[in-house]
């Protein structure tokens, strides 16, 4: 038999290991499989088990509860809507970005500065989000980074590298440098994300850290291709 349940507190893919874990591991559980963007948590049983005894299982921060049978939703329009929805504030906050690094720039207009600090900006913004969960974010990156997949204290490193990048952008500090690290490690999760995106697998995006759900989209692709194109530019330009 197979039961789905909702289940509030999982915030990345890190909640959803945990969440499978500890329900798997219970009598007469054969396997569980959690889907964090809908909140719920699908559990196939040998016999039925209590509501009751799956929430004692589960950490505190999770919250189990059975699902109205009678709610009735258009799975297409849920999807379509969540999308936008979660994808809204990586928008919001490229564009604060973009912005920023315009009206530092615009009189006189500087191009080559206005990059720099763009990817200044960028990483510094980027990071902070990823910062605000250390320990959820490197769980979540490792699903599509190749790098944090095969090493993963790199995903515990990254956000520091960006930070580190960011200020070497902003303060021009040691930018050939900068500029050949960004084409590694951004090169490297675009692989990842593209590898993602051709399997047309589900997962939630890191880019945000994990205080943002955001479903993996072309956006990341397009994010990420962005500050490659530009870092290649700038190296044009400071080898020519």
């Amino acid at each position: 038999m197979k039961h789905t349940y909702t289940v509030t507190g999982m915030t990345c893919n890190g909640c959803k290991a945990s969440v499978e874990k500890a329900l798997s591991e219970l009598p007469n559980v054969v396997e569980a499989s959690a889907n964090v963007d809908k909140a719920e948590v699908s559990i196939e049983m040998s016999e039925h088990v209590p509501t009751e005894t799956l929430q004692q299982a589960l950490p505190d921060k999770y919250a189990l509860s059975e699902q109205n049978i009678f709610q009735k939703t258009n799975p297409k329009q849920e999807v379509q809507k969540s999308d936008w929805q979660q994808l809204f504030p990586l928008f919001l906050i490229f564009g604060y970005i973009v912005v920023a690094s315009i009206l530092l720039n615009y009189s006189p207009w500087n191009t080559e500065q206005f990059m720099l600090d763009f990817m200044g900006l960028f990483y510094i913004v980027f990071s902070f989000f990823k910062l605000l969960d250390l320990n959820g974010f490197p769980e979540s990156f490792r699903m599509y980074d190749p790098l944090a997949k095969a090493f993963p204290a790199y995903g515990w490193v990254y956000p520091f590298i960006e930070v580190a990048l960011g200020l070497m952008f902003l303060m021009r500090i040691e930018i050939p440098v900068a500029l050949i690290v960004t084409l590694i490690i951004l090169g490297i999760t675009t692989i990842g994300v593209t590898k993602t995106l051709l399997g047309k697998q589900s997962i939630q995006c890191a880019c945000l850290g994990t205080a943002l759900k955001l479903p993996m989209t072309k956006a990341t692709f397009i994010e990420n291709s962005i500050m490659i194109v530009m870092a290649i530019v700038m190296l044009v330009k400071t080898y020519n």
